[in-house]
């Protein structure tokens, strides 16, 4: 089955989409990579739904990538002695300190001591997703006082941002190192890293990862922002988190943000991820708002290469319809006369080696004879990555021996990833491609064919050819 739309899906498994029958309907609707959330879960849970997952990529003969997600550190205020939690008064004072007796209207415990070591008078701190903002009057190394800028009723266990310095926390916790052992050894496909503030955590998470997953940054923290050139150089992708990210930052700046990261991405040849409540009223409605298609247009139309699904098919009411929504706005735009156009407008200048040449060649080939499909041979996946890079009216055929690879290329833009391990040699290349379009649906008699591969077959970073082909004459 060939799926004809570019931009990718992904979809998150949770309580309302964990059984296998439900993950084939996901599939069936449009889903191309299914998320597992870390924060939520037991690792049996979890290897189940990697089993559900694979038993249905065996099912449907395509390769599924499957995305394990890290919780990271996750910053919270301590409880009350009133379960209701305290109202807090405009312009009131607030203590936060590292007692963990039960708060009251005056003070509440926040039990994390890289805060403390990082704030300075003037700080803000939001409570619950920006619900409530403190601005720390004066601090010592286990103590803020704060003034309440928004007031409101602070709870138990309420979530903490801190987006006016840059927090001296470890890139992974002791609960995500163990978390990511299990999900490498399940074998899944990508790994995303929560709250990225520097380069430095994407290169931690690699070095532990030792090239058995690809690695996703999340961007959520302004900090992230000041390093993003160099965190994309680092990560193998990226994901804009627009729910952390829209409290750190104003609200205003997330969709000029949303479009900076992705051009970023586009440049760097690395594929870029849009998330977080897209089409969020589906949680409970069949119908997402106006508003909400738009906002996936947006994103499908900046040159997303995914865009994804959280609780919409984690915990909603209609996981599948969300999905084939999701699907349906994605074609639509994909099928607007302008969405190539703007495409080869944000094209950009290919590098300065013959690998980036020679695809950037393909698609000048591929767009001047309206070739149906440009075949990449790839083992380690660079050449396909460059050919999506280049966003072609064609679309990517990506041949590779390894099954990892072939999943990791269900998240990227364009890409239809086939596991061929048959031996090659440079003669057998036009029929290999040939066959392949063929089966999988993606040419016919008479269609153009771009290969690219590297000669020899197997030599990372060697791709030095390209040939064209019309089906149906010898090749």
């Amino acid at each position: 089955m060939s799926r004809t739309r570019r931009a990718k899906i992904i979809a998150t498994l949770g309580p309302t989409s964990s059984d296998v029958e439900t993950i084939a309907d996901l599939w069936d609707a449009g889903a191309d990579v299914f998320r597992l959330n870390f924060s939520h879960g037991t690792h049996e849970d979890h290897a189940a739904r990697v089993a559900d997952i694979r038993e249905v990529e065996k099912q449907v003969g395509r390769p599924i990538g499957i995305l394990m997600d890290l919780q990271g550190p996750k910053l919270r205020v301590g409880t009350f002695a009133n379960d209701e939690g305290v109202v807090l008064q405009p312009n009131a004072t607030f203590r936060l300190d590292m007692d963990d007796t039960p708060g009251d209207e005056n003070r509440v415990g926040l039990l994390h001591q890289a805060i403390f070591q990082a704030l300075k008078p003037g700080a803000s701190l939001l409570i619950d997703d920006g619900h409530l903002r403190l601005d720390v009057l004066d601090c010592g190394e286990d103590w803020a006082e704060t003034k309440v800028i928004i007031a409101g009723t602070m709870t138990n266990r309420k979530g903490v941002n801190v987006p006016d310095v840059t927090l001296p926390l470890p890139a992974l916790t002791e609960k995500d190192e163990r978390d990511l052992k299990f999900g490498l050894d399940q074998g899944t496909d990508w790994v995303a890293l929560s709250f990225v503030q520097s380069p430095v955590d994407v290169a931690e998470l690699k070095a532990l990862v030792d090239g058995r997953a690809t690695t996703i940054a999340k961007l959520e923290k302004p900090a992230a922002l000041i390093h993003l050139d160099d965190i994309v150089k680092v990560a193998d992708g990226i994901m804009i988190a627009r729910g952390d990210l829209g409290v750190e930052v104003p609200l205003e700046q997330v969709p000029v943000l949303q479009k900076r990261i992705v051009r970023a991405c586009r440049k760097a040849g690395k594929p870029a991820v849009v998330a977080t409540q897209m089409l969020e009223s589906m949680i409970k409605s069949p119908m997402p708002t106006r508003a909400e298609a738009s906002d996936v247009a947006t994103a499908v139309y900046d040159g997303a290469d995914a865009v994804m699904l959280s609780a919409e098919t984690a915990a909603g009411k209609y996981p599948v319809r969300a999905v084939a929504t999701m699907d349906r706005i994605i074609s639509q735009v994909e099928g607007d006369e302008h969405y190539l156009s703007l495409m080869a407008a944000g094209h950009e200048s290919p590098g300065d080696t013959a690998p980036d040449a020679i695809t950037a060649a393909a698609r000048q080939i591929a767009s001047d004879l309206k070739a149906k499909v440009i075949v990449t041979y790839t083992t380690s996946g660079s050449t396909t990555l460059r050919a999506a890079r280049e966003r072609p009216p064609s679309r990517i055929l990506c041949l590779t021996p390894s099954e990892i690879v072939a999943r990791q290329f269900a998240l990227v833009w364009g890409v239809h990833s086939v596991v061929n391990t048959a031996h090659t040699a440079d003669k057998d290349i036009g029929t290999m491609a040939v066959e392949a379009a063929l089966k999988e649906g993606l040419g016919d008699d008479g269609d153009m064919l771009v290969v690219t591969a590297g000669v020899p077959f197997g030599a990372v970073g060697s791709t030095n050819m390209i040939r064209v082909i019309r089906i149906g004459q010898k090749t």
